[in-house]
Order: C-alpha cells, then structure tokens, then sequence
C-alpha cells in the first residue's frame, strides 16, 4: 500500500492517539509512536485525516504530532536535513529511520548516495545497543523496535554471557561498502559488521572460521591511511583480533601455513596501533586485543631443533583431535619420561628446553583466546608435568608464556595476561621450579630487575606483553 502513497504524515511524537473523529474526545483507535508513516487524506479542525496502512484503519491525528510531506524531489533537501540531524540523535532512531525511509522514496536514484545508507546503519545499529543496554520492559523502545521493522530494518537477538544481545545485521552499511562513500564512513561500517559481540555463541567451528575470513575481508575493504589516527587505531585492533582468532581456527584444521601467516598479521596490526591516539573508550580494546594476539602468537614460530643430549618433546596423534606429547631422553629415545595428550592445540615453535635439561615447556592452546603453559620439570628422580594457566579464572580471555629461565634453572620466567573482573590485567612472574608456586612478581617489567636481566633474547623479541 506504501508504494502508492504520494502524500504522508510522519510521526514525531511518541504515543500520540489516532482519533475516530476530529475531537481530542473522541475514541482512540491507536496509539502511534515517532517514525510511524500515515497517508494523509485531508484536513479538519486542527486534525490530520489520515488512513494508517500499518493497522488498516482510517483516523485522525493532532497536526502538531506528525510532520506532512510529499514523496517527491522537491522534499529531498528538507527530509536531508532531518535525517543528518538525526543521524546522532539518541533515543530518535525510529524516528530517523522513518525520515530516512521516506528520502528513500522521495529522492531520485542518482540522488542516493552511501551517507543516507550511513546514516540508516547508524541508526539502525543504535537501536541495537540501546535494546541490548535496556534491564526494564521499555514501552516506547518495544514500539521503536517495531516501527524500525516495519521499514525492512532487521535485527537479530540470541543469548550471550547471561543475557539477551540485540544486534543489527547490518544491510545498510554493507551498501555502504558497495557503493564508495568517505573514509569514515566505511571504517563505520566495516567495524559494525565485523562487531565481535554480534558473533552467536552458539556458532560452530567450521561457521566461525567462514565468519572471520568474511570479517577480514570487509576489514580490508578500508584504507588505514585515510583515517584520523584514532579511527585507523580502531581499524587495526579490529584486524588484529580477527586475525588472531584464524591464526587459530586454521593451525587447528590443519592449516599451518595459513595460520602463521595470519598470526604475523595480527602482530603487524597491533604493532600499527598509535598508543598517543587511542580514544580513552579504545584502551579497553587495546588490551583486550593485545591478550587475543598473545594467545595465537606461537603459530608464527617454527619448530626448533634443539641438538646434544637431555630430554626432548616429541609430538604425535592420537585419537582424533587429540595431540600426544612424549618427552624422551635424547640418547634413549624409546625411554619415555613422561607423556600426555590433549585436544588443546599444541604449538612445535613453543618447545624451550632450560640449559640445564630440568625443564622443558610448552604453549597449548585450549581456546580460541586461551592459552595456558605446560611444564615438564623433575621431581625427585621422577619427571611430572604441571600447567600453568593465566589467571584463576573462568578461561574467556588470557595467555601465560614461558619468558625465560634463570641462570641455575631452579626458577621459571613467566608473562600472564587475563581478563579478570573486567579489566585485563598483566602480571611478570618468578616461578620456584619444583612447585611452580609465584615467588615474586610485578605488574610492569620495568618494576622487575631480576626478570629484564634473565628474560631470554628470544622471548623480548616476539612477546606483545612489552608494548
């Protein structure tokens, strides 16, 4: 029915009552809410006589609640106006996205140009959050919801970390992308496609993977050097996170190569972050995004051959999935010290053996931004491994590396990074060899003598705990 209209009246209060008769006494037949389109059929008294498609029921409506304007280009510069004004307008999005409906229809195609799709994803994607951020059965923001669905606009809900996540699926910023528009426009839209929080829980593996190549291909849709210096900081953590993440997803199927080429980008992107420009609502992610990289850094690291005697780590498979670890005497190989498997993904390149040969070491990966370290060391006459996990958490989000060994062996060099409360938390540790037990440690490696003397070369070179 909206196809024929020529004339309509837009809604631009909240709860505003469609009468039966041109009298604020009469019945009410609805009740309207901002955004809202009616076909205007007349005036009288002060009233709009208007038919609402929406409801399939003629009315009335107070002239002062509704805005009148004809689908058609002499209206494109003032419904413009409107939409760019509302564009950053909270708690207006239905309403906004109404005008923006309505430029739609009135503006000739050569007239539509990537800004009105920016300036719909805006605010189509805003709603999304404030539906995600609101704890109270909001009326208006129920109604708001509908009225943005009724132009087409779809938002997709799902259950994350205990509560309900409302997010936009981002058909206007993907036209965005299509059709060119500035720098800033398409870094708005690339990070609202690529948003981490809109990723379903519930998403298998294979999904994941398909979903994050998808993710960096819009990312580098974007040109970095064309942005201010905090937007290209945003870009780059954005990269860094995703590319992390398929360092991962693609070392576990099997894919090696790829995988180290996506952990070195990762590394690169983070490196390219401009700390002196970081918005302060943009340290969160940083540190978060640093943790995510820590986690898959070992892809990039080829296995090392480690000649003379002593023990050594052999990998092999075992069941499906499963990776098993064997730590054999160097000139008795068939004589196993210790052995374990795991369906955790094990990195070659994370194998470190103490000068002493009383430990050896190892990063296996759990999750996608899980990372723990298992130590095989002796005790007594016997060799037991223990792991090593980067906080005493739920593991969501944290990596522990092996940073060295001191001089006699008898202690382990250690860097943990997690989320903990909240807040990313970063800790440099001196482990007792034979208890693993922390016996001093410093939230800044600057604070840590001891540790800058003993952290080996190699570890300082590749770490993104030191940024």
């Amino acid at each position: 029915m909206l196809a024929t209209l020529v004339v309509i009246a837009l809604v631009v209060q909240d709860q505003a009552p469609l009468r039966a008769a041109p009298q604020d006494s009469a019945a009410r037949q609805a009740t309207l809410w901002q955004g809202e389109w009616l076909e205007v059929r007349g005036e009288r008294q002060g009233f709009i006589q208007v038919y609402d498609h929406r409801r399939e029921r003629p009315g009335y409506v107070r002239s002062h609640q509704v805005r009148v304007y004809r689908l058609e280009e002499t209206s494109v510069s003032r419904l413009q106006a409107v939409v760019e004004f509302l564009k950053d307008t909270s708690g207006s999005e239905a309403l906004g996205i109404g005008y923006a409906a309505a430029l739609l229809r009135a503006a000739p195609a050569s007239q539509v140009g990537p800004e009105l799709f920016d300036a719909l994803g805006t605010m189509a994607d805003r709603l999304a959050r404030r539906a995600t951020s609101n704890k109270t059965n909001d009326a208006a923001l129920a109604a708001h919801l509908d009225v943005a669905a009724s132009y087409g606009v779809k938002l997709v809900s799902f259950e994350r970390e205990g509560r309900t996540r409302v997010c936009y699926d981002g058909e206007a910023f993907r036209r965005v992308l299509a059709l060119g528009g500035s720098p800033e426009a398409r870094v708005r839209a690339a990070l609202a496609l690529t948003r981490p929080e809109c990723i379903d829980p519930a998403m298998g593996p294979v999904e994941a993977q398909s979903l994050n190549e998808w993710r960096s291909t819009v990312l580098e849709q974007v040109d970095a050097a064309k942005l201010p210096a905090y937007l290209a900081n945003r870009l780059h953590l954005r990269r860094a996170e995703v590319y992390a993440a398929l360092a991962y997803q693609l070392s576990r199927r099997g894919e090696a190569q790829r995988g180290a080429k996506a952990s070195e980008r990762s590394v690169e992107e983070l490196a390219r972050v401009l700390k002196a420009e970081l918005a302060e609502e943009d340290k969160p992610v940083y540190a978060a995004a640093a943790v995510r990289v820590g986690a898959s850094r070992h892809a990039v690291e080829p296995a090392v051959e480690r000649p003379g005697s002593g023990p050594v780590l052999e990998l092999a498979q075992g069941q499906p999935g499963e990776t098993c670890m064997r730590l054999v005497d160097a000139k008795e190989p068939k004589a196993v010290l210790s052995e374990r498997c795991t369906y955790g993904l094990v990195w070659p390149g994370s194998v470190r053996r103490s000068a002493q040969g009383s430990t050896v070491t190892v990063a296996v990966q759990m999750l996608e931004s899980w990372t723990e370290l298992w130590v095989f060391h002796q005790e007594g006459g016997a060799w037991v491994l223990d792991t090593v996990a980067p906080a005493a958490t739920e593991p969501v989000l944290g990596y522990v590396e092996l940073a060295g060994f001191s001089p006699d062996g008898s202690r382990v060099l250690v860097a943990r990074e997690a989320l903990v409360e909240g807040r990313v938390k970063s800790s440099f540790q001196l482990l007792k060899r034979e208890t693993l037990m922390p016996e001093k440690s410093a939230e800044r490696v600057e604070d840590f003598g001891s540790f800058q003397r003993w952290s080996s070369a190699d570890w300082r070179g590749r770490t993104v705990a030191v940024r």
